[in-house]
């Protein structure tokens, strides 16, 4: 196993590093084998130095989910452009690497064999979930606007919840089996899809100069 070169730093970025120690142990070893001695090799600490920073194993999970969470959404919410550019890439965003990977996949999978029964870990995925879908309804009203349709707050969260649920499946398939489809095959179901739910057309990525 790799191990980290740990040096003197900030609190704030010994933090960071030990976080990062924590996913590298449980993407290889999944959640029960990431140790506190495991995650301590991984940075190349003592287990003590973990444990100043970090109350329990628990708790260090707890911020490593919030981490995992934040990753899967945070690039997509800084999405710029006019209000149709801005839905576009938001959608293609999340399909795609980085965000859609074998290594996002197996956190996610780790942690969400979890939720249902830690109620820290529930919070901060529902947490997770209603600020991605939020962003989501804030594109949607100002796409909708834009082109002049009804841009009320429940249409847009109505939509944000089908979509957001369109999405989370295309990912899912790409990121576990993603050699079974051609390049860019899943960005443009998952468009036509969001197309034929708003009753709109979006232009074209490559029309619009979005990185593919």
């Amino acid at each position: 196993m790799a191990r980290r070169t740990f040096h003197r730093a900030p609190e704030a970025e010994r933090r960071h590093d030990l976080i990062e120690a924590t996913l590298d142990c449980i993407a290889e070893y999944g959640l029960e084998g990431a140790t506190v001695r495991q995650i301590a090799i991984k940075a190349g600490v003592t287990a003590g130095l973990i444990r100043h920073y970090f109350q329990s194993k628990e708790h260090i999970l707890q911020e490593a989910y919030r981490v995992v969470i934040a990753r899967l959404t945070e690039k997509a919410e800084r999405v710029t452009g006019d209000p149709e550019t801005r839905l576009r890439d938001f959608i293609v965003i999340n399909l795609t690497e980085p965000v859609a990977n074998s290594r996002s996949l197996s956190l996610w999978a780790s942690f969400i064999s979890r939720v249902s029964v830690d109620p820290e870990l529930a919070a901060i995925h529902r947490e997770g979930y209603l600020s991605f879908r939020n962003a989501l309804e804030g594109l949607l009203g100002d796409f909708l606007a834009a082109r002049g349709a009804d841009a009320s707050p429940e249409r847009c969260r109505r939509l944000a919840i089908a979509i957001n649920g369109l999405l989370d499946g295309l990912w899912l398939e790409g990121c576990l089996a993603g050699e079974l489809f051609g390049e860019s095959e899943l960005v443009e179901i998952a468009l036509t899809s969001i197309e034929t739910l708003l009753g709109l057309r979006l232009r074209p990525v490559d029309a619009a100069g979005t990185d593919r």
